[in-house]
């Protein structure tokens, strides 16, 4: 059974709050983090709290979750359903936030490709609002990111000076032995194999590819720089 499909199953137990469902499926969840019902829900829960961190849920954001989740049709009114509930649930986004810590924990890359897709539905509508920024913000420390992490991960994603160490995360006074160094520990980190050998759903691995390519990017203009 996909997982889309055990969401239609759960919404019989869901009741008026999305945020106490997903508390009570992360305390007893046997299944793998990645493939997990509780997995699946807290992000369509955080998707729509940051489609509405703006004061406003619009076409462009909802297109942009379906490009995040890849849907099957038959399975979108089941969805959206969540997405409906999660907008009006009284629970704060810090309640799934701290859900979806808790299935990870250490694995930072996998809360990074979250942060890469809820980066995605806000800058949908072509503008990035302070209530997004403060949205991601808390999210990302409630994940356990540092502020640096969290500019580090921003840089990838909304216009800011034109800076390649600012994506790697290094100061621009950085010696090339260090620029490459941490070059090299992020593409282990990051490298989409690793998300496709530890299960990570298919959407999740394309993040991780696309912020690969930015890492790339980033360091290709910084050995140019120093050439």
């Amino acid at each position: 059974m996909s997982i889309w499909a055990r969401i239609s199953e759960a919404l019989a137990s869901i009741g008026e709050s999305v945020g106490a469902f997903l508390q009570s499926i992360v305390a007893r969840e046997s299944t793998p983090p990645e493939k997990s019902v509780a997995f699946t829900i807290g992000m369509i829960g955080l998707g729509a709290k940051m489609a509405k961190a703006d004061g406003v849920v619009t076409e462009d954001e909802i297109r942009a979750f379906k490009q995040v989740f890849h849907i099957p049709d038959g399975e979108l009114g089941a969805v959206a359903r969540v997405f409906n509930l999660a907008k009006q649930d009284v629970a704060g986004y810090e309640t799934y936030a701290r859900q979806i810590a808790k299935l990870f924990e250490a694995r930072h890359e996998v809360l990074e490709d979250v942060l890469d897709g809820l980066f995605h539905i806000a800058k949908a509508d072509n503008a990035f609002h302070p209530g997004e920024h403060g949205f991601l913000h808390d999210v990302a420390r409630v994940f356990g990111f540092s502020d640096a992490d969290f500019t580090r991960i921003r840089a990838r994603h909304v216009n800011v000076p034109d800076d390649p160490f600012l994506i790697l995360g290094l100061s621009p006074n950085a010696a090339p032995d260090e620029v490459r160094k941490r070059y090299r520990d992020l593409v282990r980190e990051h490298h989409p194999d690793r998300h496709i050998a530890a299960g990570v759903p298919e959407e999740m691995v394309e993040l991780a590819t696309q912020r690969l390519q930015k890492i790339n990017e980033a360091y290709e203009r910084i050995m140019e720089m120093a050439a």
